[in-house]
Parts: C-alpha cells; sequence; structure tokens
C-alpha cells in the first residue's frame, strides 16, 4: 500500500480537496458564501436608517418640523427596516440550508469514496491500520469535515464581512471614532495567532487517542468471548477506564488552552463599548458627531465585538479539521500496490486451473527473513495438491499468491500458464474459491452467507453445496433453517459449523481453483470423510490446493508437498512418501499411533 509518510506531500491542500469534493454542488456552495456576505451587509441597514430617524425625526430642532412636514418619509424608513429585517432572515435560512446541503452531499461523497478505497487495499494495509483508527477515520473525522464546510467557512465570511463592512461604515461616519474601535482588533488578532500554535499540536494529538479508545472497544467487544474465558472482564475495564481518562484529561488540556485565552480576547471585546462611551461621548458633547451617529455607532458595535469573540471558536475548529482532515486525506490518497496492469491477459471466463509455482521466493515488507524461498510445483487441472508441515514454515503465505494477495519477491505464480500479474484481479479472483481455518461469517442468513459470492444463487443450489460441505445436516435442525440469521462472526455456531458454511460459500462459485486452509480442523473425522469423498465427487472439474494436519485429509492427493522453513523438502504421492522415511512418514506413524 502506497501511503504518506514523513516525505510525502499530499497532492492537493485540504481546501482544495474539499473543493475537488464538491464537485456537483459548487455552485450553491459558491452561493451560499455569497448569501452570507450579503446578510451581513444587511447588518449595515437597521443602524443606518435608525440613524436617519434619529437626526432628522427625533433629535435637534428641527426634528418636530421634519416629523410634520415629512411623515410619510418617516413611515418609509421604519417599513424599510422592517422589510430588510424579514429579507434578512429569509437570506439567512436559505443560507444555512445551502450549507447543510452542500455539507452533508460532501460527506456521503468522501464516505463512499473512502469506504471503497479501503475495501479495495491489497493486505498489507489491513496489517498496517488498525480497525479502531479507520472506523475514527470514517466517522468522527468525517464528521469534522462536514463541520468546515457547514459552520467554520460561514463563521469565517461571516466575521470578515462584518468587519469590513463595518469598518468601511465607521469610517465614512466619523474616521476618528473608527480608528479607535478598530486599534483593538490587531491585538485581538496576534492573540488568536498564538492560541492557533498552542491548540494544533493537541487536537492532533486528541485525536490519537480517540482512535486508541475506539480500537479498544472494538477489539474488546469482538473479543468477548476470550474475555469472559479468561474472566477478564473487570481488567478490560480497567483499561479501558485508563484508556478513556487519557482521552478526558487530553480534552481538558486542549478545552484549557482555549480558557486560557478566551478572557483576553473577551476583555479586548468588551473594551470596545467602553471605548465608544468615552471617546465618543467626548466626541458628541465637542460637536465631532451627532446623535444619530452615536447611535449607529452603538446599534453596530457588536458587529465588530461578535466576529472577534467568535475567531477564537472558529480557530479551535479550524485545527480539529486540520487533525482530522490529514488522516482522512491519508486513506483517500492512498494507492494499493497490488493492482491490474494497463494492459491484462486475455483469458477465459473460467480457467482450466492449472497452477504453476516456478521459483518463487517471498518476504513480507516489514519481516527481516524469507518466508518463502525458491518454491516450484505444479497442479495439473484437477488435480489436488496437500501441503503439509509446521507451524510457520509459510503454507498460508504461499497460497496467499495465488489470488494476489501479496507479490511474489522472487519467481512467478502462473495460472494456465500465464502470470497472476498479468491477469486482472477480478477475473483471477472469481475463478478461485478460498476457504480458511479462521471463518469470517456475516451477519446475514445462512442461506445469505452461502450465496455471498455468487448473489444470484438459488435455493436449490445453496442447498446442493451446503450438502458438499456436509452442512445441510445441521442446518435442516435449525428452526429456520437456511433462514437462520448467523449471528457476528458466526456467533452461535460451532467451530465445525462455521467451517463448513465457509466451504460451501467457496464451493457455490464453482472456481477452477479451490484452496482450502486447514478448513476441516474443527470437523470430526466421519464428517471429514464425508466431505472428502464430496470433493472428488463435484459436479464442476478444479483443481484443489489443500492445507492439512491430518493425515486422513492429505492420503488421497495426487501430490503432497512437506514444507520446512520455507522449503519443500518432500514431495510424492502418500505411498511414495511413507518410503522414504522422512517427516511425512514420522507424521503417519505418530497420527497412527505407532
Amino acid at each position: 500500500m502506497k501511503k504518506a509518510d514523513e516525505n510525502w506531500q499530499f497532492p492537493r491542500t485540504r481546501l482544495q480537496w474539499l473543493w475537488d469534493n464538491m464537485e456537483g454542488y459548487r455552485a450553491i456552495y459558491v452561493l451560499s458564501v455569497a448569501g452570507t456576505f450579503v446578510y451581513n451587509m444587511m447588518q449595515l441597514t437597521v443602524p443606518f436608517f435608525s440613524s436617519q430617524i434619529v437626526d432628522r425625526f427625533l433629535s435637534g430642532p428641527e426634528a418636530r418640523a421634519n416629523f410634520k412636514s415629512q411623515p410619510d418619509e418617516f413611515y418609509k424608513l421604519i417599513f424599510m427596516m422592517i422589510g430588510f429585517t424579514i429579507l434578512r432572515c429569509i437570506i439567512v435560512y436559505v443560507d444555512c440550508v445551502g450549507y447543510e446541503k452542500v455539507s452533508q452531499g460532501v460527506l456521503f461523497r468522501i464516505r463512499n469514496f473512502i469506504y471503497d478505497k479501503i475495501q479495495r487495499q491489497d493486505m498489507k494495509f489491513y496489517s498496517t491500520y488498525r480497525t479502531g483508527d479507520l472506523m475514527t477515520r470514517v466517522t468522527g473525522d468525517l464528521d469534522a469535515v462536514r463541520h468546515m464546510i457547514a459552520w467554520v467557512v460561514r463563521m469565517v465570511v461571516e466575521a470578515f464581512s462584518l468587519i469590513l463592512a463595518v469598518g468601511i461604515y465607521f469610517m465614512f461616519m466619523n474616521w476618528k471614532m473608527a480608528l479607535c474601535l478598530l486599534a483593538v482588533a490587531p491585538l485581538i488578532f496576534f492573540i488568536i495567532m498564538r492560541f492557533k500554535f498552542q491548540v494544533a499540536p493537541m487536537h492532533a494529538l486528541l485525536r490519537e487517542k480517540l482512535a486508541k479508545m475506539n480500537t479498544m472497544a472494538q477489539e474488546n467487544i469482538s473479543g468477548n468471548r476470550v474475555v469472559k474465558a479468561f474472566a477478564k472482564e473487570d481488567y478490560e475495564i480497567e483499561a479501558f477506564d485508563e484508556c478513556n481518562r487519557d482521552y478526558r484529561d487530553t480534552n481538558k488540556k486542549t478545552a484549557m488552552i482555549w480558557l486560557k485565552y478566551f478572557p483576553v480576547i473577551e476583555t479586548f471585546a468588551n473594551l470596545l463599548p467602553v471605548i465608544l462611551l468615552l471617546i465618543g461621548g467626548l466626541f458628541l458633547m465637542g460637536g465631532q458627531m451627532t446623535m444619530g451617529e452615536y447611535v449607529a455607532f452603538s446599534g453596530l458595535i457588536w458587529a465588530i465585538a461578535n466576529p472577534m469573540r467568535q475567531l477564537g471558536n472558529v480557530m479551535n475548529e479550524f485545527q480539529r479539521f486540520s487533525a482530522a482532515s490529514v488522516k482522512v486525506m491519508e486513506i483517500y490518497y492512498s494507492e494499493p500496490e497490488i493492482v491490474d496492469k494497463e494492459y491484462t491477459a486475455l483469458m477465459p471466463n473460467r480457467f482450466d486451473g492449472r497452477v504453476e509455482f516456478r521459483d518463487v521466493s517471498f518476504q513480507y515488507s516489514d519481516g527481516k527473513l524469507p518466508v518463502l524461498k525458491h518454491i516450484s510445483f505444479t497442479a495439473e487441472p484437477g488435480q489436488t495438491i496437500a501441503i503439509m508441515g509446521e507451524t510457520g514454515c509459510g503454507k498460508t503465505s504461499l497460497i496467499h499468491l495465488i489470488p494476489r494477495f501479496y507479490e511474489p519477491t522472487g519467481g512467478k505464480v502462473l495460472v494456465d500458464g500465464v502470470d497472476v500479474q498479468d491477469i486482472a484481479l477480478h477475473q483471477l479472483r472469481r475463478n478461485i474459491g478460498l476457504a480458511t481455518q479462521d471463518v469470517l461469517l456475516y451477519s446475514d442468513t445462512i442461506d445469505g452467507n452461502i450465496a455471498y459470492g455468487d448473489q444470484l444463487l438459488s435455493k436449490e443450489d445453496v442447498m446442493k453445496y451446503a450438502k458438499y460441505s456436509q452442512a445441510s445436516d445441521f442446518i435442516a435442525k435449525m428452526p429456520e433453517g437456511y433462514e437462520t440469521i448467523v449471528g457476528e462472526r458466526g456467533v452461535g455456531l460451532s467451530g465445525g459449523q462455521k467451517q463448513r458454511i465457509s466451504l460451501a460459500r467457496a464451493l457455490a462459485v464453482r472456481p477452477s481453483i479451490l484452496i482450502l486452509d486447514d478448513t476441516t480442523s474443527a470437523v470430526d473425522l466421519e464428517t471429514e470423510k464425508a466431505i472428502q469423498d464430496s470433493l472428488r465427487d463435484l459436479d464442476f472439474k478444479c483443481t484443489k490446493i489443500i492445507i492439512a494436519q491430518r493425515i486422513s485429509t492429505t492420503k488421497d492427493a495426487d501430490q503432497i508437498l512437506i514444507m520446512q522453513h520455507g522449503e519443500i523438502t518432500e514431495r510424492g504421492t502418500h505411498e511414495e512418501l511413507i518410503k522414504q522415511g522422512g517427516y511425512y512418514a514420522e507424521l503417519v506413524k505418530l497420527q497412527m499411533g505407532a
């Protein structure tokens, strides 16, 4: 998986990335931003009309005469104040709906894109990222992105448009008074920038603590049976409590940084009415300001004070967005290493099933020692190849190279004479049926789990493949039969029952190549024999590659491979290997009780 590291830069900045994902919503968003600017410009209308009414009709020696001679003008100003207020309320409502529509649309698009990216990643990706961390990225982190679009941008536009509009209006009305009031702004901006540099690393740390806590919760809920089996409930509760406490303390520290700066910002914002009262009063008594101008200044003082107060909260939310967006963009721009080539081989829909390993070596990217060394063997169409060996000898790693879960570091894996790297991934994997010892069943019906690889499978076919895997008998005894809902990961089923459903699922796609990784380890010998008989009598031809530990599973194979330390040390049929007197012969004696 190709992902960001300390020397890697995202191809787009955060805001460019947001803009890219607004495709189809950009016009609405631009109109919403313009609407924010417009309705904040309209904040000037009420104080402007108020100043006109005060100067012309309420104060001054000619106020009474003006009211008698121009009553229509007075009522016109009143109605215009009311009209502009109602119009502004309508614009604000439509504007907020626009922001919300865009933010939800972008959230929906990014979440789908991220989920698609996660689904298409290779195995290395899943060994790199924790499940809880990925869940945090598609939930909490994306909510911070939505909040940025719906609230933070609107608050920034609102704050700067208000300060700009009111500042210009004040300068035209009385530039001396305006300069006295606006002198506070640079001090507040300086404090906010200081706050930004302190709170940014805290939000990044807070986000990591949340991911750690989510991971712990996910792992322990999924592994609840292990917890109960070892009576470790109290231990896990205490461990989660410690993790939760750590997250709480980090949250408090982050909040305390804002609380340290908030009183200073609030104090400077509250200085504005004091400055207006003192200096404005002096100007008013000195004849340098009219009463109407004073009323306008008084009515709009909040339009400077409130944005200054809000900028701290806006900066706090922006830093939360910055920390979250980095994590989302890391997945967004990550690319799997195992992908189709530009030109793939032209293959038939159904493969013959010939599998060849040609001098294959393999080593995990984070490992120091090779897992497989110079592996060579051929499985002809319809043959059964059994692989045996000690735990950790590389058996599972070997079979993972066939569907290209990993790429070999040396040599080639070929299917029907074609290097698997030249075959389209979807076509390759559609021709492979895989059943593993560690079975994952979905929270669906038994029918749905068996037909997972082919959603159009008929009920009769589902029952047929369940019969092949010897699952039909226990399914028939269930109250709802094939419609029985299987709990998460197959809770409520025994290990052998889950393995048989997994085998039925692998057979249901009618694969050209069937790979079984110790699939019958949890079933009894009688059931295993019945499964082996069924696999010999399938109604379709397929090559079988079976990893097993039981001689009863492997003795009828066309070829048995014995692996030790990543190499094939013995190969042959059951009788040939017994004659060699090596590992396999000793294993036969051990399992036969000799």
